[in-house]
């Protein structure tokens, strides 16, 4: 119950503040601009591809990169709205008052990673809106859709876990925001080291947010990326738990 309350205090923060409203108006400026351009561009190759046999659809062209390009951005702007979960608390001092109230640790860690969560969940809404546009000139791949939006969601969620986990062992949120774009950028880019045969390129691979977030993308939902993700949210919920008992057991 009380997870829920600091959820709710965190979302409210987060609607309230000028930053959180910036990051929201300028990623749906610079994502309706790339939508805009991959539908002109369907629109071009479309007279092109109406004869071929198992041509792309809408849904390829046009659902698909934009949900590529979207968690590129997220990557640039979830630090923004992650940095302050806990450092902020540590600058400002008032994380001994959470420590002193009655609510315990896991309850803390959880009300804060569900806040956030949450805004990024109503972004991934707001993003939901183009391809349903789309419903308005023709039909769109629901299934593939379906997965476009869950692989973002996922992918938000560990975003928004490493960036609270991160956030727990600092007292300055710029610099959580800084190491916290560095350590999503190196999940994301570890999978250019592990194109190679062999098994630590295999390795590597599998580590990688982007391969399990592009098979998604593609519609293949298995176990193996589900498992990744939830596993990755998991553990840093976890860690950020550890971490910030540690920080109680210190005061």
């Amino acid at each position: 119950m009380m997870a829920l309350i600091i959820a709710a205090r965190e979302f409210r923060t987060l609607f309230v503040s000028p930053l959180a409203w910036a990051v929201l108006g300028v990623m749906q400026l610079i994502l309706g601009f790339m939508f805009l351009t991959q539908l002109d561009y369907y629109l071009m190759l479309q007279p092109r591809i109406a004869g071929m046999e198992d041509a792309p659809g809408v849904t390829d062209m046009i659902i698909v990169p934009l949900f590529g390009n979207t968690g590129v951005l997220m990557l640039l702007v979830t630090p923004l709205l992650t940095m302050r979960l806990i450092a902020e608390e540590r600058r400002n001092r008032t994380l001994s008052l959470l420590f002193s109230a009655p609510v315990s640790i896991n309850e803390i860690i959880l009300g804060k990673f569900f806040g956030v969560f949450a805004f990024l969940l109503v972004m991934v809404a707001l993003i939901a809106l183009m391809p349903l546009s789309l419903l308005l000139g023709g039909g769109l791949d629901f299934g593939k859709l379906a997965a476009c939006l869950l692989a973002m969601a996922l992918l938000l969620g560990s975003f928004a876990s490493i960036g609270l986990y991160i956030s727990a062992h600092s007292a300055q949120p710029t610099v959580a925001a800084v190491a916290t774009f560095g350590a999503l950028l190196g999940l994301w880019i570890i999978d250019w080291s592990g194109k190679s045969d062999d098994k630590s390129g295999g390795v590597l691979q599998e580590l990688s947010l982007l391969h399990h977030y592009e098979n998604l993308l593609r519609g293949l939902v298995s176990t193996t990326d589900l498992a990744y993700f939830f596993l990755v949210i998991f553990a840093f919920i976890v860690l950020s738990v550890h971490s910030l008992d540690n920080d109680r057991l210190q005061k």
